[in-house]
């Protein structure tokens, strides 16, 4: 058999399944009844304010073997759509206003949109021509802030065209939600920022996307401190920073620098904290007691990779996922692989938010980011959790913001009446089986607008 012919099976086989089971749930509805219903057609873009979307498999609980999560339990639902928001979450195939529009999810579950919550979409080789990075073997991190000051004016040209393309990659995996680091230094000054802004105002139907200011040359290093000022004047969300010892030399008067922009502006803080010795370590403590300090800056900072935690004995990780919780600091970790392990599990039980992104796709410091925030999750959950299936489906909470359609009890908290209708359409039983195999999807919502893939439309 080949791979077409096995292809066709298993969307077969798929398809043959789901239909079987809505027509179990459903009850009343034979299998002869459901092949007669209402034809449909493919479409790609959906124009209606107030719409319904049929045939959306939902989780509605866990199935227990005594206190053990064995199973998901699925039910196939209609959501009324209006203004952007669900309004209603109904039996299948009810439709109260006969008028409005409907469409169909084909069986697909539906799951809360997922978040690319650290990326850099104005630098990128995607969407150009195939191109690998230069050998980095023997390069420190000041030997690439020189490679990327020349590299910097040959990809200005295509910064809006190539945001567009990995903007339009990564709602092919579900992610309609993004933060967005964006390059402010002398080389650039705020060419950068004000692509990616055109780009994000183009964009705004379908993607919601911060921007950090990101001084990737160092903030103090490079002399960027005016720059970042201007790009928060220019309508930057974050003040971003980088490994205030190894590259700026001064980590108090970095970091100093880097909350006093914040303060300034009331803008949040996102710092790219590479380094793994007792410095980063320092910087991190340095950042609690700031916050500490400055209350207006709880829940408004994000430390990025935080590869310093890696080095913390469990004990230690412990104590510091406490204090990292207490200051409501936030944790972006792109869950590496390798000889670094994160205490990601240890921050998660003590109330840390943990979220994840995709940070390079195919530029000169990766070729291997794909863009996927489930493929996140999938890491995630083979590094830090179990192979079971409640384990399989918290493991999902790192791609979607913490939110998910049951709670650890199996209670359904979403969708709900009142949630954003930003969801992802995916070819999965459940949320356990999707991050297992990294499901295809079918379809993102952003705010009830389609922002990637297909549905049915019904006819008549």
């Amino acid at each position: 058999m080949n791979s077409e012919q096995l292809s066709g099976r298993r969307e077969f086989l798929t398809t043959s399944a789901k239909v079987v089971a809505a027509c179990t749930l459903l009850g009343s509805v034979s299998a002869g009844a459901a092949a007669q219903s209402a034809p449909k057609s493919g479409v790609s873009r959906i124009t209606d304010k107030h719409y319904y979307l049929d045939d959306a498999l939902l989780e509605t609980g866990f199935n227990f073997r005594d206190s053990t999560v064995i199973g998901t339990q699925t039910e196939l639902k209609t959501i009324e759509i209006n203004d952007g928001k669900i309004v209603a979450v109904l039996p299948n195939k009810q439709h109260p206003n006969a008028v409005l529009n409907t469409y169909s999810a084909q069986g697909k579950l539906m799951l809360p949109a997922f978040r690319d919550m650290h990326i850099h979409l104005d630098k990128t080789f995607y969407g150009g021509p195939w191109q690998a990075p230069q050998s980095r073997e023997g390069k420190t991190i000041m030997d690439m802030i020189t490679l990327e000051q020349k590299m910097l004016p040959e990809l200005q040209p295509f910064t809006q065209e190539r945001a567009h393309a990995l903007i339009d990659l990564i709602q092919s995996h579900g992610s309609t939600i993004a933060r967005s680091h964006c390059n402010i230094e002398p080389v650039s000054g705020l060419k950068n920022l004000e692509a990616l802004q055109t780009v994000l105002d183009k964009r705004q139907q379908d993607l919601t996307c911060e921007i950090v200011a990101f001084p990737q040359h160092g903030l103090l290093l490079s002399k960027s401190v005016p720059l970042m000022r201007e790009a928060m004047q220019a309508g930057a969300h974050y003040v971003g920073g980088l490994d205030p010892t190894n590259v700026d030399g001064a980590m108090e008067k970095s970091l100093d620098a880097m909350f006093q922009i914040a303060l300034d502006y009331n803008k949040g803080v996102d710092i790219h904290l590479h380094e793994t010795s007792p410095a980063g370590l320092a910087a991190i403590n340095y950042m609690i007691k700031t916050v500490d300090e400055n209350r207006s800056l709880r829940g408004k900072v994000t430390i990025s990779h935080a590869f310093a935690l890696a080095i913390l004995n469990p004990e230690d990780a412990d104590a510091m996922a406490k204090r990292l919780a207490e200051q409501q600091i936030t944790i972006a970790s792109t869950v590496p692989i390798g000889t670094l392990h994160m205490p990601l599990k240890t921050l998660n039980k003590n109330g840390v938010f943990v979220m994840t992104g995709t940070d390079s796709v195919i530029d000169h410091w990766s070729p291997f980011g794909l863009g996927d925030m489930l493929e996140k999750a999938n890491l995630y959950a083979q590094l830090y959790t179990r192979p079971d299936e409640l384990a399989l489906s918290r493991s999902l909470a790192i791609a979607t913001g913490n939110v998910l359609p049951l709670d650890e009890k199996g209670q359904q908290v979403w969708p709900a009446k009142g949630d954003d209708a930003s969801f992802v359409l995916v070819d999965a039983s459940c949320s356990a089986e999707a991050v297992a195999r990294i499901s295809p999807r079918q379809a993102a919502f952003h705010k009830g607008y389609l922002a990637s893939g297909t549905v049915e439309k019904s006819l008549g």
